[in-house]
């Protein structure tokens, strides 16, 4: 964990709520993805955690939706402007443990810590596949995103605007390692289908770094701590 000042690069719409930041600054303290940065906002006592979507030397990407006052404002923030962040907080998907062919499965805002995945896994020469998962048409993004990395992608929409009708279970292979990002009812849903995997799960979090024990699940092995054990946990870990 380190305390970083990034510098706005930009900040802009991807759709009607969901927006892209791009900040520039030290990213040293990010070593895997699915990892997450807390950022402090004027006016409100607790930092908001916000998954990295991409970084390199220069800074990162992330990838937010609009759903209360902190994430409002930080879609008003400008170019220029400043953040305190506490980075790479969580640990992230172990890139080690995937077979050739992990299946990477998104859900809404649970898409874009995948992007960032897919592009190491190439790296590490393996061959992954992205099913991304949204309820209608105009809630779509990254998809030509993760399609330029030269990966199968199926998208699928609930009202079926667009892809494939229905849920990301309805588009997963049989007995698939999955990688897998979103809403918990999808978390579980994937879970009985897969074989094997590394789950990302969300919650609301007080320090973002394991000291409040504000964020704790069950585990088989007992009570971990979302930010700090988590938030990715293998798939024999999870207690539902």
């Amino acid at each position: 964990m380190k305390q970083v000042t990034y510098t706005i690069h930009t900040n802009n719409p991807l759709t009607q709520d969901v927006y892209r930041m791009v900040l520039e600054g030290d990213t040293s303290a990010i070593t895997a993805p699915g990892q997450f940065v807390n950022l402090t906002l004027d006016g409100l006592y607790l930092r908001r955690p916000i998954s990295v979507c991409d970084w390199d030397a220069d800074g990162l990407t992330l990838i937010y939706k609009v759903v209360g006052q902190g994430t409002d404002q930080l879609s008003q923030m400008r170019p220029g402007e400043t953040l305190d962040a506490l980075a790479g907080l969580g640990n992230g998907y172990d890139l080690a443990a995937c077979p050739n062919d992990p299946v990477l499965v998104g859900g809404g805002v649970g898409v874009p810590p995948l992007y960032g995945l897919a592009k190491w896994l190439i790296r590490a020469g393996k061959s992954p596949s992205a099913i991304l998962g949204f309820n209608r048409a105009e809630e779509i993004f990254f998809d030509m995103e993760f399609a330029a990395l030269g990966i199968p992608v199926t998208v699928t929409t609930v009202d079926g605007t667009a892809g494939l009708r229905g849920f990301v279970t309805d588009a997963m292979p049989e007995d698939a390692y999955v990688c897998v990002c979103g809403p918990e009812p999808m978390l579980k849903a994937v879970h009985k289908l897969a074989s094997g995997g590394q789950f990302s799960f969300e919650a609301r979090m007080g320090c973002g770094f394991g000291a409040c024990m504000g964020c704790t699940m069950p585990t088989v092995d007992g009570y971990k701590r979302v930010c700090k054990d988590g938030p990715v946990l293998g798939y024999g870990e999870i207690k539902w």
